[in-house]
């Protein structure tokens, strides 16, 4: 069927869902405590393991993957599903072995888990700037390019008007509702995602004819007056994960070091992702939420990268035009049209009422990813550079400027969008990753290496970490001056060897490089203090140094814990709350003021000691750590089995 515009029922079905997300939005507002930062950035630490799970799978899946993993597998087929299957593997690393480590060391964020680990401010500021870097250019700016590009198909209107909307409402329940507020939104966007990514799968196959015709067309599935014998025709690899270790897209020894390392640094140390964890009410809750979430992940290689093939098959014409002219007439993008491979197949297959089932479904995962990536960027910024600068902040300033710094995150996103749409021949996915590529390695060696080794010592995280990044700076700033040709285009980069590294490749290039520089500085120099490591590596996790005087220690070696894990209690801010709620105690507040202070969560809750207490626990219940550790281990067999299916 031919798409011709939204009808009534299609409106309806988005308004709907509109409606039901604001409900479930103020529902959270009410039923949750925000009156705190512990209780807006963490959620308390009392959610359980399945909408913790769900707004881990929802967080990670946001509209940048609809369009990047679909228009990856309609240019190059399936070998992009490497990255969903082998999360699997890092999600389960996350819930058993960095989760403990980071309840032990009682931390908000994680450039505040480095900074109780090694000392200093230097390597936590450093961790926060560059955490903020990446949220702007592989996350926000490519989730609302995204969002654009899917408006843009569906309404064939102005695309950033429609992009503003969007973003005013995600900001709105973000902004009053705090992480509780995103978690449970997160679950509910979670289920229109999986319900209409089912639904459109289905339609494709049945359209196309099965999984063998698939075989068949989409190896000659070639737009009309493509250049020539290797310009806009599919890959001879295209069903297979592993691919030639050098003349490849996606070398197999790439595939197998370079995705491990950019997934940990993903799902074990990106804030976005601990964040959720660190909800979870305690270790057993987080580990069957890691389990859940890497179920919901395995179904992205099946939902999105499969029908991103489709379309191709499809559409050749306009997914896989080949000629710039042809690619601007058909997408309004001259470097390529594979990322229009998903709208194309909601817009041409769902029928009334289901197109707009999946058009909310894909407004979910463009709302979810946002509000996600905004809580966790105000969360780095607050607690790790703006307290830094004004250490005496009231919570109620803490929370103020958090909330304010969205509105600085959207913007700066907004102004590198053309960036992110002419890079890499206009795959989405791949600019993606080979950003993430070249920052990824020097965090992914400063965590592992802290986590596993008490000898690694400040000095060595910190030029480890700032040699790692000197090589990525460098090469992306080639990568944007001298920008890989089209297809059929004379190649008139300079012969700069970094260039002719695949991303992968060099990802593990600055992975040797920064691993080397940490090691051999931290052996060179002092061991780092005893209370640097008990309880914030993973063989001293739930420790302390003397076990039989916690309470003292709690206060000796809880410099960073006072002031971060009760930061907003009795221990950072206790006096200037504590004259705060003197004046509002003699001072009623107006109708309206009591409105705001509600609305946004305002409070002079605290901490008290039994909770601070709870944040820092590790115990586990016997038998649910075997239930879970059970449910891991089917769900990496699992994983395996998937790789199998297309090695």
């Amino acid at each position: 069927m031919a798409y011709d515009g939204l009808n009534g029922l299609d409106i309806v079905v988005i308004v709907l869902y509109f409606i039901v997300v604001v409900l479930v939005g103020l529902w959270s507002m009410y039923n949750t405590n925000r009156g705190n930062a512990k209780g807006y950035f963490l959620a308390g630490r009392t959610m359980l393991w399945w909408p913790v799970g769900a707004s881990l799978f929802a967080s990670n899946i946001g509209t940048g993957h609809f369009i990047g993993l679909a228009g990856t597998g309609a240019a190059s087929g399936v070998a992009v599903g490497a990255y969903e299957i082998m999360a699997v593997f890092a999600i389960i690393t996350l819930g058993w072995i960095f989760v403990p480590v980071y309840v032990s060391s009682g931390v908000y964020t994680m450039p505040e888990y480095l900074r109780v680990r090694y000392g200093g401010q230097r390597l936590r500021i450093f961790m926060s700037v560059l955490a903020l870097f990446l949220y702007i250019f592989t996350k926000l700016s490519v989730d609302i390019f995204a969002g654009a590009v899917f408006i843009q198909q569906t309404f064939g209107s102005n695309i950033f008007g429609a992009i503003f909307i969007l973003l005013g409402v995600t900001a709105v329940y973000t902004i009053t509702g705090g992480l509780a507020a995103v978690i449970y939104t997160d679950t509910l966007q979670t289920c229109f995602m999986m319900i209409g990514g089912f639904i459109l799968m289905i339609l494709s196959f049945l359209e196309i004819g099965g999984v063998q015709a698939l075989y068949l067309k989409y190896s000659t599935a070639v737009a009309g007056g493509y250049l020539n014998e290797t310009c806009g025709v599919p890959r001879d690899d295209a069903f297979h994960i592993m691919r030639h270790p050098i003349d490849s897209d996606q070398p197999w020894p790439g595939t197998i070091l370079g995705i491990t390392i950019i997934g940990t640094w993903y799902w074990c140390t990106d804030q976005v992702i601990v964040q959720r964890a660190l909800s979870a009410k305690n270790v057993d809750h987080a580990k069957a939420a890691t389990v859940l979430g890497g179920w919901l992940k395995l179904t992205p290689f099946f939902l999105i990268v499969l029908p991103g093939m489709v379309s191709r098959a499809l559409f050749p014409d306009e997914v896989a035009c080949s000629t710039p002219e042809s690619c601007q007439e058909a997408c309004g993008n001259s470097a390529g049209c594979s990322n229009i491979a998903y709208p194309k197949l909601i817009l041409e297959l769902m029928p009334t009422g289901l197109r707009g089932l999946m058009l909310a479904a894909m407004m979910a995962a463009l709302m979810s990813s946002l509000t996600s990536i905004f809580n966790s960027g105000s969360t780095i910024f607050t607690m790790d550079i703006w307290r830094r600068i004004r250490p005496k902040a009231s919570n109620t300033e803490l929370m103020t400027v958090g909330r304010l710094f969205v509105v600085v995150l959207v913007g700066v996103s907004i102004l590198w969008i053309p960036i992110v749409q002419a890079a890499q021949s206009g795959q989405l996915f791949v600019y993606i990753q080979s950003v993430q590529s070249y920052f990824a390695p020097p965090i992914f060696v400063c965590f592992v290496m802290g986590l596993a080794w008490g000898r690694i010592n400040e000095k060595g995280a910190f030029w480890g970490i700032i040699s790692g990044n000197v090589l990525a700076v460098v090469r992306l700033v080639l990568d944007i001056v001298y920008p890989e040709s089209s297809c059929g285009d004379p190649d008139n980069r300079p012969n700069l060897s970094l260039l002719g590294i695949h991303y992968l490749y060099f990802n593990c290039l600055i992975a040797a490089v920064s691993f080397i520089v940490t090691v051999g500085i931290s052996l060179l120099t002092e061991r780092p203090e005893e209370e640097k490591v008990i309880g914030k590596t993973f063989f001293t996790r739930g420790m302390s140094i003397h076990d039989d005087h916690s309470e003292d220690n709690e206060e000796e070696n809880g410099d960073e814990r006072a002031k971060t894990v009760a930061s907003e209690g009795a221990n950072v801010t206790d006096m200037n709350n504590a004259e705060e709620s003197v004046e509002i105690t003699s001072d009623p507040k107006p109708m309206w003021k009591k409105v705001i202070y509600w609305f946004c969560g305002y409070s002079q809750e605290e901490s008290s000691p039994e909770e601070t207490k709870l944040m820092t626990s590790v115990e586990e219940d016997p038998f649910w750590s075997k239930v879970t550790s059970i449910n891991a281990v089917i769900l990496v067999g699992v994983a395996f089995a998937a790789f199998g299916l297309f090695w």
